[in-house]
C-alpha cells in the first residue's frame, strides 16, 4: 500500500538527531539557536522563535498585537483545528469565516465580512501550500497572522522577475537552477505582522512537532522578542527536534523540485477525468503540499478505489477546524449545543467532505508516481 503521507527524513536527518542524542544536547540550545538562523535567511525575516508548540507561537502571537482578550479572532474554517483551540485558550472568541471553492482560501470579501461581525485580527491560513489574495486582504486595514504550515517556500513573484509572465502556465519539470530561491519576490511568511509555520508531522517542515513564531519586519520584532525575553525552557523547541527541523529547512528547495515535478505530472492526469483540483500558481506561488482532489463523487467511493490498487488516501480536511466540530457535534446529546457558530460556512463544509489528499512526497518511486497518476485519471 502506497502511504498518503511518509516522512522525507534522510539520513542527514538521522545523523542531526543522533549527534544530539550522543552529545547528551537534547533539551535547547545551540541547535535551536542555529534553526533561528537558518529560518531567518529561508524566509527573509527580521526575527524568528523555534517553540514547542504552535499553540504557544499563537499565544505570543495574539499578545504581541496587542489585542485585548475577549476579542473576536477570524480563523478560516479549514485551517488546523489547533487555531480553534489555541485561540480560545488565549482568552479570544474564535470567528469561523468560510472559504473561497477554487482556492480553498478565505477571501477579501469574506474577511471584510468578519470585520463587519466583529473580527479584530485575522489569522491567514495558507491551505494545502495555495497562497490568497494578500493585497485587497491586508488592505481592509487590520491584523494578519500568517500560517505558513503548508505554503512555506511559496511566493509572490515581483512583475520584473524573469518568468513572471509565465508563472500562471503549468511548469515543466522544475531544475534546480529554477528554484524560488533564485526569483525575486514577497516570501509567504513576510505579509503579516507576524508568522506561524508549524512543524508538525504533516506539514510541509517537520520536526516531529513544534513550531517557528516569525517577525517579517524590523519594527515589528523588538515588542516580539522584549515578550519572549524569558521564555521557560519548557515553550522552547528542544534541540532534538530542531536538529530535524534544520535539516529540513536546509533541503527544501531541494524536496520541493522533486515534489513540485510530481505535482505536474499528477495535474496533467487528473486534467483528463471527472474530477479536478484547487486552482494556483504552479511554478512560484505555491509549495506542492501532497497532491488535493476536489472530488465528482462520495470520498467513500473514490478510497475504496484507490485502495483497491493499493494507494492510500485521506480527508484533506479532517483535522481541519470545520473537521473536528463536525466530529464534535455528531457526540453532542440532543440538547447540547457546539459553542462554536459555523453555519455559514457552506463552502468549507463542501469542500470537508468532498477533498482528498493521495500521496506526494520525495521518497515515492517513479513506477509509484506512474500508478498513482493512472488512478487520478481513472477516479469515479
Amino acid at each position: 500500500m502506497i502511504q498518503t503521507f511518509s516522512s522525507t527524513i534522510r539520513r542527514r536527518e538521522m545523523d542531526a538527531v543522533l549527534t544530539c542524542m550522543v552529545d547528551e544536547k537534547i533539551g535547547p540550545g545551540e541547535i535551536n539557536a542555529r534553526l533561528i538562523t537558518t529560518v531567518k535567511e529561508f524566509f527573509g525575516v527580521a526575527g524568528a522563535l523555534a517553540l514547542r508548540s504552535p499553540d504557544i507561537a499563537i499565544k505570543y502571537a495574539l499578545m504581541a498585537c496587542g489585542i485585548e482578550k475577549g476579542s473576536k479572532i477570524m480563523i478560516s474554517a479549514l485551517a488546523p483545528g489547533w487555531q480553534l483551540f489555541a485561540v480560545k485558550e488565549a482568552g479570544y472568541e474564535p470567528l469561523i469565516l468560510d472559504v473561497d471553492e477554487t482556492t480553498a482560501c478565505v477571501t477579501p470579501q469574506i474577511v471584510e465580512e468578519g470585520i463587519k461581525n466583529g473580527g479584530r485580527l485575522l489569522i491567514l491560513h495558507e491551505p494545502l501550500g495555495v497562497l490568497p489574495d494578500f493585497e485587497p486582504i491586508l488592505a481592509l486595514g487590520i491584523p494578519v497572522i500568517e500560517d505558513v504550515s503548508q505554503s512555506a517556500g511559496a511566493m509572490i513573484v515581483e512583475a520584473k522577475a524573469e518568468g513572471a509572465e509565465n508563472s500562471t502556465k503549468p511548469q515543466s519539470p522544475a531544475k534546480p537552477e529554477e528554484t524560488p530561491a533564485e526569483v525575486k519576490g514577497k516570501k509567504a511568511g513576510t505579509f503579516g505582522i507576524f508568522s506561524i509555520c508549524a512543524l508538525e508531522e504533516h506539514d510541509v517542515i517537520t520536526a516531529g512537532g513544534g513550531a517557528i513564531l516569525m517577525a517579517p519586519g524590523r519594527r515589528e520584532w523588538p515588542s516580539l522578542k522584549q515578550l519572549t525575553e524569558n521564555l521557560p525552557g519548557i515553550q522552547m523547541l528542544p534541540d532534538i527536534n530542531a536538529a530535524l527541523a534544520f535539516v529540513q529547512v536546509k533541503e527544501f528547495k531541494r524536496n520541493e523540485v522533486v515534489r513540485k515535478e510530481i505535482f505536474n505530472l499528477y495535474n496533467r492526469a487528473i486534467m483528463v477525468g471527472k474530477n479536478k483540483t484547487f486552482v494556483r500558481d504552479m511554478e512560484y506561488g505555491s509549495t506542492a503540499y501532497s497532491f488535493p482532489v476536489i472530488l465528482n463523487s462520495g470520498f467513500k467511493d473514490v478510497k475504496q478505489y484507490a485502495a483497491k490498487k493499493d494507494i492510500e488516501i485521506v480527508s484533506a480536511f479532517s483535522e481541519s477546524v470545520i473537521g473536528i466540530l463536525e466530529k464534535m457535534k455528531e457526540n453532542l446529546l440532543e440538547e447540547q449545543k457546539l459553542d462554536y457558530d459555523y453555519s455559514n460556512c457552506k463552502t468549507a463544509k463542501s469542500l470537508y467532505l468532498r477533498t482528498a489528499l493521495f500521496p506526494l512526497y520525495p521518497r515515492l518511486s517513479r513506477s509509484q508516481v506512474e500508478k498513482i497518476s493512472k488512478v487520478l485519471g481513472t477516479l469515479p
